[in-house]
């Protein structure tokens, strides 16, 4: 089996490789090729015996798109992206990266399909960002998208091909829309969403963490193992059962601020929670705002796909996947 993975130089990327190292396989099947893509240069898996091809390219420029179909990889894991808040500040660079790649990517397995019935799985890591304020709570699985950011447009445009593309034909695609992943591991990124990780991350290892936003604050989370569980899901499931409804939302905890550090001081004690610097932050504070408070991931339960039920469990999978095994 050869695996395609967009996006392999970061976090999720390499934890989805490691993963499947660690599987041995998917689907049953043993994986004999490995293409790892993303704008710097992914590693070699450590310990893998068959074929890698190890890529620094931009999807959105010229025919790289194209290049990276021409082994017809059976399945295709696309993570690249640019992240809320670099997609906000910077509009042309998030159209061409998270709109114009994505469509070349699709593009160029239609012409591969085209030339040879090329019929690829195709797993796309959407984002809870295609849907927008006002929002109940929780939000059902027919909820209209309504993104309030360039990012969550982008995504959802790209979702909206995903379900087309696979309609026509031309791949067999399921898009799955991510909670915010918590706690994410080394250092903070771009993302808006950041300091969610943050003030639990560092209070871990002794280290101070900034709070913009008040603790009520409620938004939708799953652990980093729990995303990398939809995926392979995703790639190894019946599609049939999904339907033409080919976007789904992912279960995941819906949890305030102060729920979280709550967490943090029944895990690691006060002496972490003391860590948390306050420092409010109103123009951070109205975009949470608009953010999903929760889902009730109806359809995606129902298709087999699980997340952790407490922000305790999320905190242990950090402490168990990144700090080993205790603090």
């Amino acid at each position: 089996m050869h695996i395609l993975i967009i996006g392999a130089a970061g976090m999720m990327g390499k934890k989805l490789i490691q993963r499947l190292m660690e599987d041995g396989g998917l689907k049953g099947s043993p994986i004999t090729e490995f293409t790892l893509v993303d704008v710097i240069q992914p590693e070699v898996p450590a310990g893998f015996a068959g074929k890698t091809t190890c890529l620094a390219a931009d999807m959105s420029i010229g025919d790289t798109a194209a290049q990276l179909v021409e082994g017809r990889p059976d399945i295709i894991f696309h993570f690249a992206a640019i992240v809320s808040g670099e997609a906000e500040a910077d509009f042309d660079k998030g159209y061409r990266i998270n709109l114009d790649g994505t469509r070349m990517l699709f593009d160029a397995i239609r012409m591969a399909h085209a030339a040879d019935g090329y019929f690829p799985r195709m797993v796309f890591a959407s984002s809870i960002a295609v849907v927008g304020a006002p929002l109940p709570f929780p939000i059902p699985d027919d909820f209209h998208s309504t993104p309030l950011t360039s990012y969550g447009t982008q995504k959802a445009i790209c979702e909206l091909l995903l379900s087309d593309y696979t309609r026509r034909g031309f791949m067999d695609g399921i898009g799955i829309r991510l909670p915010t992943i918590c706690i994410r591991p080394g250092k903070p990124n771009k993302a808006a969403s950041g300091f969610f990780s943050n003030i639990l991350r560092e209070p871990l290892i002794g280290q101070t963490a900034v709070l913009p936003v008040p603790d009520d604050i409620r938004h939708w989370h799953t652990s980093p193992r729990s995303g990398v569980g939809f995926m392979i899901h995703a790639a190894t499931m019946d599609l049939d059962q999904v339907g033409p409804r080919r976007n789904l939302s992912m279960p995941g905890l819906s949890a305030t601020v102060g729920e979280q550090i709550e967490a943090l001081r029944r895990v690691a004690g006060d002496k972490a929670v003391a860590l948390i610097r306050r420092e409010p932050d109103p123009a951070i504070t109205l975009m949470c705002e608009g953010w999903a408070p929760g889902f009730e991931a109806t359809r995606a339960r129902a298709l087999g796909f699980v997340a952790e039920d407490s922000f305790d469990a999320i905190i242990q999978a950090h402490i168990e996947d990144e700090l080993g095994g205790s603090l």
